[in-house]
């Protein structure tokens, strides 16, 4: 065989195979996606992984989605290095966001049973709301975690997220990466804007269902932990992290709610208000030993 067919049929088997496509991981917060990447190259993949550094389950929702200053509003005030320019940061981040959604990657959402990790599958399903085909999902709940002396474990809620477990656990979670249906998505993205829309200071998530929360409930459990006597501030706030509020309570809005009692003369502070190796707090009601 010869001639033009013969170059044809070399042609045809000579051409390239078409590129599988690419696939992109996202997790809720720096924790999971550093977890998550050690779980892929031990898996020799060298799938991207995308963090989304927000904590949405507290502060202010609504606008969220139009312009990066609501959110770095609300962590100016939370957080007390001033080396970080949250705005900035929300602004890159809404940026890769929509570059992801635009793209035409495969996306996998890691989340466990969260508020915060929640409502990440939520908002990531509202921005894929258009490309449904591409979203894909691993759900992790307390089942998953194999350390018996997890502090999850202790939650009446069992609440997790990705960054509670192991890489070698989410390694073997890899293959469970399944399909959301557009039924699912569109109802998440819908969930979403209902949760903009409350626009409550905290949300707590219970039986699949977003409930507005505010700042005053935690303020209450801290007045309750606090007596007449100096006590560790770390004390009263594992007391918070592992109360039944409806959400995972992070070590800096715990510190934050301190120094806000404290402004207003309900609690007093001792040490340095910014870390809890030196903190102690009592009631200011009390007259707190010297």
């Amino acid at each position: 065989m010869s001639g033009p067919f013969l170059s044809f049929v070399i042609c045809v088997f000579c051409q390239p195979k078409p590129l599988p496509m690419s696939t992109i991981h996202l997790t809720n917060g720096d924790v999971a996606a550093e977890s998550l990447r050690a779980a892929l190259a031990e898996a020799g993949r060298d799938d991207r992984v995308h963090a989304l550094r927000d904590d949405l389950a507290v502060g202010p929702l609504r606008g969220i989605d139009d312009g990066p200053d609501v959110r770095a509003e609300f962590w100016d005030r939370v957080s007390t290095d001033t080396r970080r320019d949250f705005l900035r940061e929300f602004r890159e981040q809404a940026a890769a966001l929509e570059s992801i959604a635009r793209g035409d990657a495969n996306l996998v959402v890691w989340h466990g049973e969260s508020a915060a990790d929640q409502l990440m599958l939520r908002r990531v399903a509202y921005h894929l709301r258009n490309n449904p085909q591409r979203l894909n999902e691993v759900r992790l709940s307390i089942g998953d975690l194999t350390d018996p002396g997890a502090w999850a474990h202790s939650r009446k809620d069992r609440a997790t997220s990705v960054g509670m477990f192991a890489p070698a656990v989410l390694q073997g979670r890899l293959p469970d990466a399944a399909p959301i249906s557009v039924l699912r998505i569109s109802r998440l993205a819908l969930e979403w804007q209902e949760a903009k829309h409350a626009n409550g200071e905290t949300r707590r998530w219970r039986d699949n269902t977003f409930t507005s929360g505010s700042f005053a409930d935690l303020d209450a459990l801290i007045l309750e932990q606090a007596t007449g006597d100096w006590q560790p501030a770390a004390r009263v706030a594992s007391e918070l992290m592992t109360a039944e509020l409806g959400y995972l309570v992070s070590d800096s809005i715990v510190l934050w709610r301190f120094r806000e009692l404290a402004a207003t003369r309900r609690i007093k502070l001792r040490g340095d208000a910014n870390a809890w190796r030196t903190l102690e707090l009592c009631a200011a009601l009390a007259p707190c030993p010297h």
